[in-house]
């Protein structure tokens, strides 16, 4: 059994522009910064970690250095953590988005739909993340891995790791918010913790 510990990253400039930042690189606002230094020494005192992952995208990254020079360990990145390639709303506010016929607004209908230029349904994105664990599988029993990545792609992990999938929750996870699990493989229903730490906003997809 290993334990898992996936983060949403830190409060980013487009959550506080309330942009669709997708797989848009964004860097953290400067609460963000103050907010991803805090949680690295909470994390540090309350997970003893042995392997750091991170989606590539910089809001991601620099969520987890403050945690890397903690710990000593060297994140890795991979793109299976990446946010959802949210397509030509990239970038895009999120009233204008909401008023353009055809954003999906309907989270529970978001399975199938892919947003139009190259976006990634979430069917597409569970295709993507699986393999992730199959990395996971490879770690020795006993290893603490965290996992630093995005709301959406949280969405279709929580349904990966409960196995619900095509059904997946709407609800976001807020930044900075940790949502752990022991580890059993895939094709079981994992009890998920979440861990909040209080001092971070919840943001927007």
């Amino acid at each position: 059994m290993k334990t898992l510990a996936f983060v949403r990253h830190s409060e980013s400039v487009a959550n506080v522009g309330n942009l669709l930042a997708g797989q848009s690189d964004f860097p953290l606002s400067d609460k963000g910064k103050s907010d991803a230094l805090n949680l690295a020494e909470r994390l540090f005192r309350d997970f003893p970690v042995d392997k750091l992952f991170s989606s590539p995208l910089t809001r991601a990254l620099q969520t987890a250095e403050p945690l890397a020079r903690l710990s000593g360990l060297v994140v890795v990145t991979n793109p299976a953590l990446m946010e959802q390639h949210i397509g030509v709303f990239t970038g895009w506010s999120y009233p204008d988005a909401e008023a353009d016929a055809r954003y999906e607004q309907d989270r529970t209908k978001r399975w199938e739909w892919a947003p139009p230029g190259g976006g990634e349904s979430y069917r597409a994105m569970a295709a993507r993340i699986r393999p992730f664990f199959h990395r996971i599988d490879e770690l020795p029993d006993g290893t603490t891995a965290l996992c630093f990545t995005h709301a959406v792609t949280l969405r279709i992990i929580v349904g990966i790791l409960e196995d619900t999938l095509p059904a997946y929750p709407t609800g976001l996870t807020r930044n900075g918010e940790i949502l752990a699990v022991d580890y059993q493989g895939l094709g079981r229903r994992h009890e998920i913790r979440s861990h909040y730490y209080g001092d971070q906003t919840e943001g927007r997809e």
